[in-house]
């Protein structure tokens, strides 16, 4: 199993989530995240403060976006799409209702990885799972439709991690895709990134970093209320202090919540 199939920044991911896992006062439990922890090599030297900073951002958004998907399962949705899903195992881990169907989208390669080291282990899903190999930059919609996605049907869609790679028009077209196939009662949870956050860098963070082009940063608010969703943003420091998580400081970063 090649590490160039999977990007280092989803191990880097799975990395985070593992140790979370193993704390005894941890936010969430992922029980296969150190599996694909296991296919990069571990770091050598103290993490740089903006690593942390960034660990600290994926442990709090797990858990925010966790809370988010058990609330909209609870309100009645029951079709999930994980927008460039990576390594995520919500699919496996977190408690489904009967009926409920996760899509997850991302490229063939990553999807391939994910499947392989979720078979070796034994892991199975707790709802209809589908996967869909697919660039989200293009035209993945058709696919979706054809793996059994119900454009009638009210729909919680996860972009988790994902737009910050993307340039705007990328971004854009992801955002206006979601929007077509979004009947209503549907919602959409992503990331709101501040213009600080987006300039955090460090020499142990560069290889991810180099790979961030801003998707729509702090215009997404507006981009998604132009196009009728009811927008919501929550500040990563408030969303940290409700989880006993408190930060020395306040953040203008966070995440945010749509729907129709």
């Amino acid at each position: 199993m090649e590490l160039g199939a999977v990007s280092r920044t989803a191990i880097g991911v799975a990395r985070v989530r593992a140790r979370e896992s193993a704390r005894a006062d941890r936010l969430f439990d992922d029980p296969y995240a150190a599996v694909f922890a296991a296919l990069g090599e571990q770091p050598t030297e103290a993490p740089s403060p903006a690593r942390l900073a960034i660990a600290f951002q994926i442990i709090i958004r797990t858990r925010f976006y966790d809370d988010w998907l058990a609330a909209q399962t609870a309100g009645g949705v029951r079709q999930v799409v994980l927008l460039g899903a990576g390594l995520d195992t919500r699919a496996f881990r977190l408690g489904w209702p009967e009926g409920t169907r996760v899509f997850e989208l991302d490229l063939p390669p990553v999807l391939e990885v994910k499947d392989r080291c979720l078979t070796d282990v034994g892991a199975e899903p707790a709802c209809d799972r589908v996967t869909i190999p697919a660039d989200v930059t293009g035209e993945w919609l058709p696919g979706l439709a054809a793996a059994g996605f119900d454009r009638g049907a009210a729909t919680a869609w996860l972009a988790e991690g994902l737009l910050v790679y993307l340039d705007q028009q990328q971004a854009a077209h992801v955002l206006d895709v979601v929007t077509q196939a979004s009947a209503p009662g549907s919602a959409l949870a992503t990331e709101r990134t501040s213009g600080a956050a987006a300039r955090l860098t460090a020499p142990d963070m560069k290889a991810t970093t180099d790979l961030w082009q801003g998707g729509l940063g702090e215009r997404i608010d507006a981009f998604l209320a132009e196009r009728d969703w009811k927008v919501q943003a929550h500040l990563l420091s408030d969303v940290a202090a409700r989880l006993g998580r408190p930060m020395s400081r306040p953040s203008d970063s966070g995440f945010l919540t749509a729907s129709r």
